[in-house]
């Protein structure tokens, strides 16, 4: 089974029970009209798991009409939804897409949601990936960070691009206990 079909059986099923198993949400799951998957994302009063389908279904397959619904998404409450948002996202090859990654794994405001937005510029390799990822790897590296499962994903994702500019905030990191395993492996991949 391709990545591709698990994560949209993993949608489904995921949808299949907050629609309770509705007509609706199995036409959405099977058509193959980008016009009505279109329609859903600006028809009025649709429910979240419908958006979240025609979101998903469009940007997996290339459609950037697909591009807001997916970053309100990636920044969701739900962890499952930010999951597939941020697989969609990656799909859709749509320009804008590192930037509102950037923009949200930075946003102070809403660091509690910052994991899918981090691993998602690490995914993307963009211009915006390794400062968005210094950046809010720095934010995040006091011993007593709440949320340094976060400023993990800043260092894996550092580890991964391999940019030299990272050495100072790895260094840093070093001396945060949870990060320090992961941050002295990051330093040894940088040229």
């Amino acid at each position: 089974m391709s990545a591709m079909d698990e994560d949209f059986r993993s949608l489904a099923d995921r949808v299949r029970d907050e629609s309770g198993g509705s007509a609706a949400c199995e036409r959405l799951l099977t058509t193959g009209d980008h016009e009505e998957l279109a329609g859903v994302l600006v028809e009025r009063e649709r429910p979240l798991w419908a958006r979240e389908i025609a979101a998903f279904r469009l940007g997996c397959g290339g459609d950037r009409r697909a591009f807001e619904a997916l970053v309100l998404l990636l920044n969701h409450r739900d962890p499952e939804r930010c999951v597939s948002a941020s697989y969609a996202l990656a799909r859709l090859a749509d320009p804008r897409t590192a930037r509102a990654a950037a923009a949200l794994a930075t946003n102070t405001l809403r660091t509690a949601y910052a994991l899918h937005p981090v691993r998602l510029l690490t995914e993307l390799d963009a211009p915006e990936s390794v400062p968005a990822l210094i950046a809010t790897l720095e934010r995040l590296s006091a011993p007593d960070e709440p949320h340094w499962r976060v400023a993990l994903a800043c260092v894996e994702g550092l580890h991964r691009l391999a940019d030299p500019r990272a050495r100072p905030s790895l260094e840093a990191a070093r001396t945060h206990p949870r990060l320090t395993a992961a941050a002295t492996a990051a330093l040894t991949s940088l040229p």
